[in-house]
């Protein structure tokens, strides 16, 4: 299939929900199609009876029929098949993550090297309110593990380190989240009370996904779709998604949740880049733009030293000349400057850094 007939043939299953089995509808789509996948697979709980509470009360676990493997081998050969179809819709600097629990995360990592993925993190789910282990014998389960994982070991992926310290009050974030499970008027339930889905994902834990590691306008693959969280936050954040979901039930719910969702506005979607990831601005644009004009006086931020702005976007400060950050560096005796941090200029009867002003002409460039 031709690139622009590929383009044209994946946009017909973009915001929707496609029903069946998730291999086959995989092979439905073009190769390398996808930015990024979200794979909550069926854990392979291996439950045994039922597990009651102290008050002898059911647990409503995951006791589904598509949870249900006849043994390992069937489960690895379920896992490579998708896997293989993930890794082939995958661009080449797409990513995936991948949920599991301690039944299964461990298999599907081990498949995901052996099928050539590329591991960036494992991110550990901790969860701030986790089931209890009621019978007593083994340690509380609070939490889950994620596997985020690039096409190759040379993929170009997406990374917004910056928006993720924002996220997390400045700090780098860590492979360790703190997040409650679905619960109150976000689990959905239906008129007997019970859960409708007994996986169902935090919007919260989708969010930072999705915020992690994708643009705007990018394509979010689930092929485990469940109720739509994936779909109700790539809908939020002006991403395209495409859900796979084989039960009925699911698909019903999942329509309903993002039918009534509302994206957020363009100017929300911004988030916050790494300096070195912004659009270059050159300092004669200052000048170009009326921001700045020759023969104009700048001073350095410590107050020692004052230099003139040349036509050329150069600066000239006794017998010195040249840009912002070499004139900067020579007055000071060091062998390099941040000119736009080290000078200053004069607007309303202001000091200001000119920093301020290039990230003026960076916001007009995005309008």
């Amino acid at each position: 299939m031709k690139k622009r007939e590929a383009q044209k043939y994946i946009e017909s299953f973009e915001n929707q929900i496609l029903k069946g089995d998730c291999i086959e509808l995989m092979k439905d789509l073009p190769d390398c199609s996808v930015d990024l996948i979200f794979a909550d697979p069926p854990y392979n709980l291996q439950l045994g009876g039922d597990l009651l509470r102290p008050n002898n009360s059911q647990v409503d676990g995951v006791t589904d029929s598509w949870d249900k493997f006849n043994n390992f081998k069937h489960y690895d050969q379920f896992t490579i098949n998708w896997l293989k179809e993930a890794r082939r819709l995958l661009r080449p600097n797409g990513t995936i993550w991948v949920i599991g629990s301690y039944h299964n995360i461990f298999r599907v990592g081990k498949l995901l090297q052996d099928l050539n993925y590329w591991i960036l993190n494992d991110i550990i789910w901790r969860k701030s309110n986790p089931m209890p282990n009621f019978r007593g014998m083994r340690f509380t389960n609070a939490h889950e593990t994620l596997i985020w994982a690039a096409k190759s070991d040379t993929s170009k992926y997406t990374f917004n380190y910056q928006a993720l310290k924002e996220l997390n009050d400045g700090l780098q974030m860590r492979s360790d989240w703190l997040l409650s499970i679905c619960a109150g008027s976000e689990r959905l339930r239906g008129k007997d009370g019970k859960k409708i889905h007994p996986t169902q994902k935090p919007e919260a834990l989708m969010h930072r996904i999705i915020i992690s590691a994708t643009k705007e306008g990018n394509t979010v693959l689930d092929p485990f779709f469940g109720t739509g969280t994936s779909g109700v936050v790539a809908k939020k954040l002006g991403r395209i998604f495409i859900g796979i979901e084989r039960e009925e039930k699911y698909i019903r719910e999942a329509s309903v949740r993002i039918s009534e969702t509302q994206p957020y506005d363009r100017e929300s979607l911004q988030i916050t880049q790494r300096k070195r990831d912004e659009p270059r601005v050159p300092f004669g644009a200052l000048l170009e733009m009326g921001f700045l004009t020759p023969g104009e006086k700048l001073k350095s931020l410590n107050g020692r030293h004052v230099a003139k702005i040349r036509a050329d976007g150069t600066l000239v400060a006794h017998d010195t000349k040249g840009s912002i950050h070499q004139v900067g560096a020579s007055l000071e005796g060091l062998p390099s400057c941040n000119g736009w941090t080290y000078w200053q200029c004069k607007k309303d009867g202001k000091s200001i850094p000119i920093d301020i002003l290039r990230q003026k002409v960076r916001a007009m460039a995005q309008v």
